[in-house]
């Protein structure tokens, strides 16, 4: 027994040991190179990360303020792991530490960041001294699993609160931000506001990828207002070891070194065009609060994405001018194209669109020739990689490199008068595709796979409500062709 207990007692002088050296406790806290186990193959930090753990500990060495560590980079350079080792280091070399983590979505939150955490407090030696949670790390001990934690919290413009009471008086408090050029500017001056206790260890660390050249995060780097307050750097993807250098590669092929796609997502550097972000939010959510716009005498447009593979789903989408809320979208997984095919003529006939617009990349050419021999009306295959050519709007002088670009572009425009349904996968695809520019300085959209690598779904839904902007519509009266068509067959009978 007493050998275990000086076992523990070891231990716990050893991390103590680290209370200024994030990185120190890194290096001792994980099983790097040890053979048989998940870090087999790692050595330790990238030089990045082992350079922000040095800053860090530096500036907790002079406590007249709060440390502030801004990381600006592109994709997949370890910014997540990184958030996890502060985490875990600020927690284990002081008592009743305080800290909150929070991301530019709850999705990001929820399925990148705490999973990530989840994964190297697992892996830390000293793992049996917290509990790890869906919403919070915090300590084992009786009566310390509220003042000794961290907490993960979604931020929100007009509730606050759960930031603004980080107050640690005479201990450590540490604010993280990930992904954080998408956090409004009222989640930074709350936290401001709440790292000010004096004789208290403070520090607040934001990463992201640069994707927006206004807004508090660009405000922490050279250039910006608060750039002398905030140790930053930019990190370029192709400067780290554990980057795909082929993708990366083929990413500076299809955009161009200095094109903002790559600006971005590889080399860490702010955009010249202000947002990366194809919709902006606020311009989905007007469109989910407007009162509903109807007209009967609209065409009705039904747009078909195809899903390609497991997690995707076949989304189908009505649109009626400016009505993009009546018909309720229907979503499913089927991996048979037959049935596919099958379902969606089912509601070809329930609702008589004027036109149906399918998407025929891929195996969506197997879709679409079902269709036509099905007999389906108004039947319309569209290549999202296709040339964009339509001609008939405003902005038509702005440069779409391809179909999907295109549909996307026109859909953005009718969001400034149209009305969306309320649906939270809906507003995610919209709010959720990147953009760039191709050689030719075209609009290019990101593509779905660097979507699933950034840790967000396929916008399936977006791109089928974007399919019902593949061309104009007029709306057809059915009646009118029934009389029609029925006056063709009585004259046919006449004439034998």
């Amino acid at each position: 027994m007493s050998g275990a207990t000086d076992a523990k007692a070891e231990l716990h002088r050893d991390v103590g040991a680290f209370g200024l050296d994030p990185l120190g406790y890194v290096r001792f806290a994980f099983p790097w190179g040890v053979p048989g186990m998940p870090l087999a193959r790692d050595n330790g930090p990238e030089d990045w990360q082992c350079d922000v753990l040095q800053q860090l500990g530096q500036g907790l060495a002079d406590p007249a303020e709060a440390v502030r560590l801004a990381v600006a980079s592109g994709h997949g350079i370890g910014k997540s792991a990184l958030v996890s080792w502060i985490i875990l280091w600020a927690l284990s070399t002081m008592h009743d530490t305080r800290g909150v983590v929070s991301a530019n979505t709850e999705s990001q939150l929820r399925t990148k960041t705490w999973p990530e955490l989840a994964k190297w407090h697992g892996l830390a030696i000293n793992r049996d001294w917290f509990a790890y949670t869906a919403t919070a790390l915090h300590s084992v001990l009786p009566g310390k699993d509220r003042t000794w934690r961290v907490d993960c919290i979604t931020w929100s413009e007009s509730n606050t609160e759960a930031i603004a009471g980080l107050h640690n008086k005479g201990r450590r408090a540490f604010a993280l931000l990930d992904e954080a050029s998408a956090i409004p500017d009222a989640v930074w001056e709350t936290i401001e506001g709440a790292l000010t206790d004096a004789d208290t260890e403070l520090f607040w660390a934001v990463f992201g990828n640069p994707t927006r050249n206004t807004g508090r995060f660009r405000e922490c780097f050279a250039g910006g207002r608060f750039g002398h307050r905030w140790h930053h750097r930019q990190i370029d993807s192709r400067s780290v070891g554990m980057t795909n250098k082929s993708q990366i590669a083929q990413w500076v092929k299809d955009y161009g070194e200095d094109s903002d796609f790559i600006r971005v997502r590889v080399r860490g550097v702010f955009p010249r065009a202000g947002s990366m972000q194809f919709i902006d939010s606020e311009r989905v959510d007007q469109a989910i609060a407007r009162e509903l716009v109807q007209d009967p005498t609209a065409a009705l447009v039904m747009g078909v994405d195809i899903a390609r593979q497991g997690e995707d789903q076949t989304v189908i989408r009505f649109r009626r001018g400016l009505d993009a809320r009546s018909i309720p979208a229907v979503k499913f997984r089927i991996p048979d194209l037959m049935l596919i095919a099958s379902r969606v003529m089912e509601l070809v006939h329930a609702h008589s669109p004027d036109a149906v617009f399918v998407d025929s990349t891929g195996i969506g050419w197997g879709v679409h020739d079902r269709l036509l021999q099905l007999g389906c009306p108004n039947l319309v295959g569209i290549d999202f990689g296709g040339a964009a050519d339509r001609r008939d709007a405003a902005n038509a002088t702005a440069r779409y490199a391809n179909k999907r670009a295109e549909m996307w572009g026109f859909m953005k425009e009718w969001c400034r008068q149209g009305c969306l349904t309320d649906d939270r996968e809906l507003a995610a695809d919209l709010t959720g595709v990147d953009y760039g520019y191709d050689p030719s300085d075209a609009i290019l959209l990101e593509r779905k796979d660097d979507m699933r690598r950034r840790g967000l779904a396929s916008p399936d839904d977006g791109d089928a409500l974007a399919l019902t902007f593949a061309y104009p519509v007029i709306k057809r009266d059915w009646a009118e062709e029934r009389r029609i068509e029925e006056k063709l067959k009585q004259m046919k009978r006449r004439v034998l």
